[in-house]
């Protein structure tokens, strides 16, 4: 791997030679264009610092860790023409690149996003390669771009994830009122597996809509109201995504079984912003048919609901609540959760440079009860 990003440095700093336009933008980050314009490239690169400490309440056990819980290298631009769009996104942290397994090689499995875009005409897009499958808004928010240190355990627990996939996007507007619509397909079993497709294939359907207009700065896909919208603007989403023959207990991810399911999830959410305040709620909801028992484990299934919303002060500190209830389906044999999170950040450039903290207290249906508390800082360009 780093004879890898060893040879991207070098090519990088050999096209800069060529570029008519080498600069740096604030929001871009670090810009390379060609003098007809048919090239253009945005490098950004980012990390975050975390400290997180656990304490079992029952038991009085303490444990806590210091990590780079993220660390990213991320390209994007055009190429030939306006109309052909890239990116790619490369994670270098243990977080980031997940266990190696046959599956993958047994390799660093560093690509994130690898993906072409095609618009091809005004509101439509092609996609083709890897990237975030349309599911559920806070697994599609950037993870620099979170309200909390991280996202929420509805998220965690039912989320759809990366894939290899196609995908079609369409935005159009009725009046003020805007509607897009993503149709998507993709191999179901996880990021850029090198074996055969295990099961069979997974097709998403996502659609929103706007009714008051859109979000300033695309505020409808980052956490709090940092634009400090004049009118209020809500953004309403609904999923439904099909994952046949499964094959990983969550789909994307977990134990691989040799006992295919379909999963069926659904997920409801909205987004709410309004001078400084802001408000989003997510519901999910994961089936499969019969039972999700196999005999060498379960298929992750049950309900999930999050509901968050902070206020941003003048002075770019915002205060934030959040709660979570986890609910698998009691034969599955997974334990059950609610989270009560209370999150502090200081916005000091955006989402690019930020302090956050947040405590959570986990109330466990058949475990320990717990104390999380999480300080963290993000630093990108």
């Amino acid at each position: 791997m780093g004879k890898t990003i060893g040879v991207l440095i070098i090519f990088l700093f050999s096209i800069s030679g060529q570029a008519q336009d080498l600069r740096y933008s604030k929001e871009k980050g670090i810009v390379i264009s060609s003098a007809d314009s048919l090239f253009f490239m945005n490098m950004g690169v980012r990390f975050q610092t975390l400290y997180r400490a656990n304490y079992g309440i029952d038991e009085g056990n303490f444990s806590d860790r210091f990590l780079i819980r993220r660390a990213r290298l991320k390209f994007d631009g055009h190429a030939y023409s306006k109309k052909w769009v890239y990116k790619i996104e490369l994670g270098l942290s243990n977080s980031d690149i997940g266990p190696a397994i046959p599956e993958n090689n047994t390799t660093a499995n560093v690509i994130l996003d690898a993906i072409l875009k095609y618009k091809f005409h005004p509101g439509w897009e092609f996609w083709l390669g890897q990237a975030k499958l349309p599911g559920n808004r806070e697994r599609v928010i950037s993870s620099q771009k979170l309200q909390f240190v991280d996202r929420s355990a509805v998220n965690g627990r039912f989320n759809i994830d990366r894939g290899m996939s196609i995908q079609l996007h369409h935005k159009h507007e009725i009046g003020r009122a805007v509607f897009k619509e993503i149709v998507s397909m993709s191999t179901g079993d996880g990021r850029n597996l090198t074996v055969d497709n295990i099961g069979g294939y997974e097709y998403t359907l996502r659609f929103e809509y706007q009714p008051f207009g859109s979000f300033a700065d695309k505020g409808d896909y980052f956490g709090s109201d940092l634009v400090r919208e004049p009118k209020p603007k809500l953004s309403i989403g609904v999923v439904y995504d099909q994952n046949n023959n499964a094959s990983r207990a969550r789909g994307f991810t977990g134990d691989f079984y040799s006992e295919y399911h379909d999963l069926k999830t659904y997920f409801v959410d909205a987004m709410f912003k309004y001078n400084g305040f802001s408000a989003m709620f997510e519901y999910a909801n994961k089936r499969t048919d019969g039972s999700p028992v196999t005999s060498e484990g379960a298929f992750y299934t049950g309900n999930g609901v999050n509901f968050q919303s902070g206020y941003l002060f003048i002075n770019n500190f915002e205060i934030a609540g959040r709660y979570t209830d986890i609910s698998p389906e009691k034969t599955t044999g997974y334990d059950g959760f609610s989270e009560y999170t209370l999150g502090m950040s200081k916005y000091i450039e955006g989402h690019k440079l930020k302090v956050q903290s947040d405590l959570t207290y986990r109330d466990q249906r058949l475990d320990e009860d717990a104390y999380i508390f999480r300080f963290q800082v993000e630093f990108a360009f």
